[in-house]
């Protein structure tokens, strides 16, 4: 029997092998059950990839400038994904952007696996500012800042299934989490990062996580109306978004200190 758990050693090991390319051994964490009920185990891999990220900018920092350095950063949080969840975000922009209004129509370009002009367009931008937002902080602001992006970002893929019910009828992987939905994952995962935020980076931190999820939640909003709730891609995408608006709070921070 599978424990029911999120953090649980099966949940936590299927939450790993989806979330990143790091290799796992053994067959822990393969099963559609134990991916169904990892959702709560998110935000700890969130915290996991941080670390590493913050390792890598500590690193960075000190042998580069800060703007090459800031680039190789943004290149490891993607790869540390495989890019996933930027493929979501560039499919939510060619569909959400499109000229067809109808949902179903949406949802349908949403599923080609061809990119579109939005989707490049969306891609560019998001990578521009999370970089140029990066290359503002110095050494020990993005240090913290690094090891919270992660986090952000996957506790904002639990905060959307949360506030959204999934969008696709005929199903798709997305659905596999909705299969255990809970609001108190989303709860819990917000109660995670605040408390980790507020160690790391104090009250100021605490604003810019709010500010962050605060934009989530309008895109959340954003994507009810254009499709009525959330999909993989949408999921993908406010990941991408919430570590991208907190890069940008970080560095309006360090702005007005400066």
């Amino acid at each position: 029997m599978i424990s029911r758990s999120p953090l649980s050693p099966g949940h936590l090991a299927a939450a790993f092998r989806f979330l990143t390319i790091l290799p796992l051994p053994g067959r822990l964490g393969t099963t559609e059950e134990e991916l169904a009920g990892s959702v709560g185990s998110f935000p700890l891999i969130g915290l996991l990839l941080g670390l590493i990220c913050a390792a890598g900018a500590w690193v960075l920092w000190l042998v580069l400038p800060s703007l090459p350095a800031a680039v190789c950063l943004t290149l490891l949080l993607l790869a540390l994904s495989g890019g996933l969840h930027l493929d979501g975000l560039a499919d939510t922009a060619d569909g959400f952007f499109s000229a067809r209004p109808d949902r179903t129509q949406i949802l349908a370009i949403m599923r080609d696996s061809r990119i579109g002009a939005m989707g490049v367009i969306a891609l560019i931008i998001l990578l521009l500012l999370k970089t140029s937002a990066l290359a503002t902080l110095d050494r020990s602001t993005v240090v913290v800042t690094a090891l919270l992006l992660p986090l952000a970002g996957r506790s904002a893929i639990v905060l959307m299934m949360g506030l959204l019910p999934y969008a696709r009828p005929e199903g798709g992987l997305g659905g596999l989490f909705y299969t255990r939905r809970s609001r108190l994952a989303a709860l819990g995962s917000l109660a995670f990062a605040g408390l980790v935020t507020v160690w790391l980076a104090g009250t100021c931190g605490l604003g810019v996580l709010v500010f962050t999820m605060g934009t989530i939640c309008l895109f959340a909003r954003f994507c009810r109306k254009k499709i009525g709730g959330a999909t993989g891609d949408t999921l993908g995408a406010a990941c991408e978004l919430a570590e991208t608006f907190m890069a940008l709070g970080f560095a309006a921070v360090a702005g007005g200190a400066g």
